[in-house]
């Protein structure tokens, strides 16, 4: 991973902790911190920090009302616990209580060897999507118009930045045109987040822009 993209992912990291991403940036990095024990090791020491830092503000007296407020939640009956399903499968439960149905039972949109599942679909300025690449099968080469998060769930993929396994999350802007395989032997899993689209790159796929969907 180069220098800035190093960095992006610390930032991220630093700004999950602080509870300052949108909804699906943080369902990818509340994934990639479940499964990657690195990930998990930071993300403690930066609300540590966080906790650190709230302690030494002085004390500001609750707003009117706010005790009252506190003592009705909690004598309110607790909202029904959510299925989670994917779990036996790999699935961590911060993404499995967005999925409807087992991984073999997702209505999932087929394109070719890549099949996806669309989540937070009411949130506007992302795609959010669930996907799956067939072993040994890749992606058309693309590049990007914003940047692109991808948290591998289950078996792994490899582009010319380097090779991803489970618990994983690689990055992508612009200034990274690549085409992803499937590892062979397991089909791979992944949640990519995007806030911009992406352009075929191939010499001839690239006329099919803005026709196919990558």
């Amino acid at each position: 991973m180069s220098g800035a993209m190093d960095e992006m992912r610390h930032d991220l990291l630093l700004a999950h902790a602080a509870g300052r991403l949108p909804e699906p940036l943080a369902l990818a990095v509340a994934t990639h911190v479940a499964l990657n024990r690195g990930a998990r090791s930071q993300l403690l020491a930066y609300e540590a920090l966080g906790g650190a830092f709230l302690e030494e503000l002085d004390d500001v007296p609750p707003a009117p009302g706010s005790l009252e407020a506190v003592l009705a939640r909690l004598d309110a009956p607790a909202p029904p616990a959510p299925v989670l399903h994917g779990l036996d499968q790999g699935v961590p439960a911060v993404l499995a209580r967005h999925l409807p149905a087992p991984l073999d039972e997702l209505p999932w949109v087929w394109r070719g060897p890549l099949s996806e599942y669309p989540l937070l679909t009411d949130i506007p300025g992302y795609d959010t999507r669930f996907f799956r690449l067939k072993a040994g099968w890749p992606v058309p080469k693309h590049t990007h118009e914003g940047t692109e998060l991808t948290v591998v769930i289950r078996g792994a993929y490899r582009d010319n930045t380097g090779s991803y396994r489970r618990g994983d999350l690689a990055l992508a802007d612009a200034s990274v045109d690549h085409r992803p395989w499937a590892e062979r032997g397991e089909d791979c899993y992944c949640l990519a987040v995007t806030d911009a689209g992406r352009r075929l790159t191939d010499p001839i796929l690239r006329l099919l822009n803005g026709v196919i969907r990558v």
